[in-house]
């Protein structure tokens, strides 16, 4: 990324950004949190912000919790609607799996407010998912299905006329989870070049996000509406202390793992927005009162988290032990910030590098930037990225140039030995009967031959031992036509030429490669907070956690 597509130029900042082969390894990566740089705070800032609107036109749903909703988010240029349709759906059928099909409730966001025609051809589509057709018109297209022992809890507790065990609430801490949230063209939805230019959408999953945030509110009008129905007089709402540690659940599987490799460009916006952000804020020469205020209110909310944060997988039980302690030892620290430090910001990171796991670490990351919307918020507006640009393949570019470019960027890659077998024991395809991205073991599984490019540092070690025998002074085009296999990645070489956060510098096809780190990536980049993995290959997590409704929402909240 050049200087000049940063909101601030690297050159303006007294401390630099953190080196990519420090930033983008696995380990570090699978250590991320949400920050208030992650998609769902960038879009609960806006809706504040500009004044935006919420209501519920339409509730046509009976006792047994069947029909359909809609809720609209009217702002200043344009109105989104969700369209929520809810089922009865027996146990038996419930799954989590990409490939059912049914669940408990299906959802569409329809651009502007629907007719009663426009409901009526969603009720024929969105419930079937990808067995049905959407059009233009919607933006997204997603399902739930209901948390069945906090559910019935809840249901059951409200309608007896009492609030549920608060314990019984962390213990899940959402009523819903998703289990696909599907934008960008997908099943006849609009394309996203379509909406990329509005400003309420020009970051990324800015309408998946919408899709998402006002699914929660459906999820606690559901529930509360089910108790209604059993209870009657007896039964009363969801507390606002209980609403608000609620969120939208969401299980998720291999099939995010590919996505930061497939958009190199996209990752490396991500990064560098959120590297500039830490170094925005160590620049900064003093801490105000406010600052230091704001930065122990942060601290408090991430030890709760921390506290109501439960998983039953070994890798993350052990993570969630370092954070405990790494929040400890932070809390001790800030008992004497600031100190005399010329930069006492700086200073306070150095000392949690140097002292810190990567979960403390990266949760200081959090920390830190957290006081300082003012310095670091406005970096939202560059982590959306044009990739058609990065299409074209520059052949005139002269073989000496390519070859500078994998020493400056690949070095990582150019260093790895994949002789051995555990150097490349894993290969990625995608599973002809479920449709689904999968992980298979070379030595055991057949398939191979299939294998997605996903292993960059190993198609770099390739690209580049062919390159060394070119003469400097070819052209890229030429030693393609040689060479067709390498158009790949040729490309990505030059796309990171420019994007020094491009590549994620590890094997990706290790034996102990975990597709885990990458969920978490990005997940945190979503918001997600509560990351739970049930295995190395699929997690669950919850979005929306502590954030205000939708119905609720009256410019205020902690965005």
């Amino acid at each position: 990324m050049t200087d000049a597509s940063l909101p601030l130029a690297q050159h303006d900042l007294k401390v630099g950004l953190r080196a990519p082969e420090t930033v983008m390894r696995l380990a570090r990566m699978g250590s991320a949190h949400p920050t208030r740089l992650s998609f769902l705070r960038v879009l609960l800032r806006r809706v504040r912000d500009e004044g935006w609107r919420f209501d519920r036109p339409v509730w046509d749903v009976d006792a047994k919790g069947v029909g359909r909703a809609v809720y609209r988010a009217i702002g200043p240029a344009r109105t989104y609607s969700l369209v929520a349709f809810s089922h009865d759906l027996p146990d038996h059928m419930r799954s989590d799996r990409v490939i059912a099909t049914a669940w408990d409730a299906t959802f569409a966001l329809f651009d502007g407010t629907p007719t009663t025609q426009d409901l009526d051809r969603l009720q024929r589509n969105v419930p079937l998912q990808e067995a049905g057709r959407v059009s233009a018109r919607e933006l997204s297209l997603s399902r739930a299905n209901r948390s069945v022992r906090l559910w019935a809890h809840v249901v059951d507790s409200l309608a007896a006329g009492h609030q549920p065990e608060m314990s019984e609430i962390d213990a899940v801490g959402y009523l819903m989870r998703t289990t696909a949230v599907y934008g960008s063209g997908k099943f006849g939805a609009a394309d996203r070049r379509e909406i990329a230019e509005r400003p309420e959408l020009h970051g990324p999953f800015q309408a998946e996000m919408l899709s998402v945030w006002l699914t929660r509110q459906f999820t606690v009008d559901i529930v509360e509406h089910l108790a209604a129905a059993k209870g009657g007089e007896r039964a009363v709402r969801l507390s606002d202390q209980i609403k608000r540690r609620l969120g939208v659940g969401n299980s998720t599987g291999l099939g995010m793992a590919p996505f930061l490799v497939r958009h190199p460009m996209l990752m490396n916006n991500w990064m560098a927005m959120r590297e500039t952000a830490l170094a925005r804020v160590r620049a900064l020469a003093d801490a105000t009162p406010d600052a230091v205020a704001a930065l122990h209110l942060a601290y408090t909310a991430a030890c709760d988290n921390a506290d109501s944060w439960r998983s039953e997988h070994p890798i993350q039980i052990a993570k969630l032990q370092d954070l405990r302690r790494d929040l400890a030892r932070i809390g001790e620290r800030l008992g004497s910030f600031p100190d005399e430090e010329a930069l006492p910001w700086d200073a306070l990171w150095r000392w949690g590098e140097r002292q810190l796991t990567l979960e403390g670490q990266e949760m200081l990351f959090a920390l830190l930037i957290e006081p300082h919307g003012a310095v670091v918020d406005n970096l939202a507006q560059g982590m959306s990225a044009d990739e058609h640009v990065a299409f074209t393949l520059d052949g005139a570019m002269k073989v000496g140039t390519l070859q500078a470019i994998f020493r400056d960027r690949y070095g990582w890659a150019l260093s790895i030995d994949f002789q051995p077998a555990e150097a490349q024991a894993r290969f990625w395809y995608v599973s002809e009967e479920k449709l689904e991205p999968r992980l298979g073991e070379r030595a055991s599984e057949e398939g191979a031959e299939l294998e997605q490019p996903l292993c960059i540092a190993r198609l770099a070690k390739e690209l580049y031992a062919d390159l060394s025998a070119w003469p400097a002074t070819e052209t890229v085009a030429a030693f393609l036509l040689r060479h067709p296999e390498h158009r790949y990645m040729a490309r990505r070489a030059q796309i990171a030429a420019d994007h020094p956060y491009a590549e994620v510098q590890d094997n990706l096809i290790a034996k102990d490669m975990l597709p885990i780190d990458l969920m978490r990536c990005k997940l945190a980049f979503f918001g997600a907070s509560h990351f739970d993995p049930r295995s190395d290959k699929w997690v669950r997590i919850s979005l929306f956690q502590g954030a205000p409704y939708p119905l609720d929402m009256q410019g205020k909240g902690r965005p």
